[in-house]
């Protein structure tokens, strides 16, 4: 295709920009798209479709409800709690929260996770008087591989599932048991990797320890209509495949009937907003997909299929592999989008029916890529913008070098369990 080259070079110079830092991501990525579509690599009406409004209004709906809950005190209420039950000790601490993001990720989405635990911990880290930024990174990551446990946890499951036509069950029965192995470890690595940057300090130990959390609740009838909305919600969420309604419908629903319920001025509840995380979406998305329309990632996915000459071993772990690389520079939404028909093709050339090790190496490949670098996974691009809303920078360079060692361990252990589940 004649675009190709052009299309390549765009997407290039953006994701340079955007690891740069001399430009703020969100700029780089708007200043991309509107390239892609001013080179008619895109029309404007391809350049909307390949924006995945699912997920913009998803993060949308549940900016809204935090920012209502935000009012009540309940965040540094988690946040006392939270500290509490770690003694003060702020690498304890950091586990424990990274434990609770995984666990929600799984049940809820990795996203929605993340906006309610980042302002947590931004508080409990200034209480702490440490830097909140090995916290924000370790509940990312912890996201990430949680998120990979179910059907709903992470955005790429969602459409693995609906592609193959997998269940919840068939998530949990399949991915569950190595996920809950990857957190594990990778606890025990937190501890390793974050230790310097969370030394404890004594004064402050012992004054958080004497904190009373029952006093920072400082509305709460708002947090009990708040909670209510927020249960019916996940409720919502848990359900909507039965119910045929995406996430982000019932994540709008839930930010409608809350505003209507405690009568919140919408002026200042949609100040509360990430909006440079939702426009950073809108351009990355944009840009993915002009790269993704001149055919670049399905000729990849061709060539994969040449590569591995039918075998079903050599296809599982080359897809595995090279969808954790590609996630962690392409954003693992549009990738997982753009891989499905390939991965289809390859599963019926097999013939191996839709439980097949294919696609469970693609949910990992994409679910455990997301940690490769910041701007990999939705869950990642909301940490960073809530941690810098929350004065803590957390750089492109410092996040990758956790995450490369964090997705070359996880999707090391994935090898060897996809082998021996599957492939021997």
């Amino acid at each position: 295709m004649p675009d190709t080259p052009l299309a390549a070079t765009i997407f290039a110079l953006t994701y340079a920009v955007i690891v740069s830092e001399r430009v703020h991501k969100t700029t780089a990525a708007l200043l991309g798209a509107v390239i892609m579509i001013a080179a008619r690599v895109l029309d404007q009406e391809e350049a909307f479709d390949a924006i995945d409004f699912n997920v913009i209004f998803l993060l949308a709906g549940m900016m809204i409800i935090v920012a209502v809950l935000g009012k009540t005190g309940i965040f540094q209420w988690l946040a006392i709690r939270s500290a509490k039950l770690g003694r003060g000790e702020p690498l304890r601490i950091l586990v424990i929260l990274s434990l609770v993001t995984a666990v929600a990720s799984a049940f809820l989405d990795n996203v929605t996770t993340v906006v309610l635990i980042a302002p947590v911990t931004i508080f409990v880290a200034g209480s702490l008087r440490v830097s909140a930024v090995p916290f924000l990174i370790s509940e990312a990551f912890a996201s990430n591989i949680g998120g990979t446990a179910t059907l709903i946890g992470d955005p790429p499951n969602i459409l693995i599932g609906s592609a193959a036509d997998l269940d919840f069950i068939d998530f949990l029965v399949h991915l569950t048991p190595l996920i809950v192995v990857l957190l594990v470890l990778y606890l025990l690595a937190a501890r390793l990797f974050f230790f310097r940057g969370v030394r404890p300090n004594a004064q402050v130990r012992q004054r958080i320890m004497e904190l009373d959390e029952r006093q920072v609740i400082t509305d709460l009838p708002l947090l009990r209509v708040s909670l209510a909305v927020l249960a019916l919600t996940l409720l919502g969420f848990l359900l909507h495949g039965p119910l045929d309604y995406e996430p982000a419908s019932v994540a709008l629903l839930g930010a409608s009937l809350l505003l209507l319920v405690t009568r919140q001025d919408p002026h200042d509840v949609l100040r509360e907003i990430e909006w440079p995380t939702l426009f950073f979406f809108v351009g990355l998305f944009i840009v993915v997909g002009g790269v993704e329309e001149v055919g670049i990632l399905e000729n990849l996915g061709e060539k994969m299929a040449d590569v591995t000459e039918g075998s079903r071993t050599a296809s599982a772990l080359l897809i595995l592999w090279l969808s954790a690389v590609l996630s962690g520079i392409v954003d693992n939404i549009p990738y997982t989008a753009a891989m499905i028909p390939v991965v289809r093709e390859m599963d019926a050339d097999l013939g191996a029916g839709r439980d097949d090790v294919l696609w469970w190496a693609l949910a990992l490949g994409a679910g455990l890529g997301g940690n490769v670098t910041i701007v990999a996974a939705s869950a990642n691009v909301l940490v960073a913008n809530l941690a810098e809303r929350g004065g803590q920078r957390i750089s492109f360079w410092e996040f990758f070098r956790y995450g490369v060692l964090v997705t070359v361990g996880t999707t090391a252990v994935s090898t060897a369990y996809l082998w021996l589940r599957y492939l021997v």
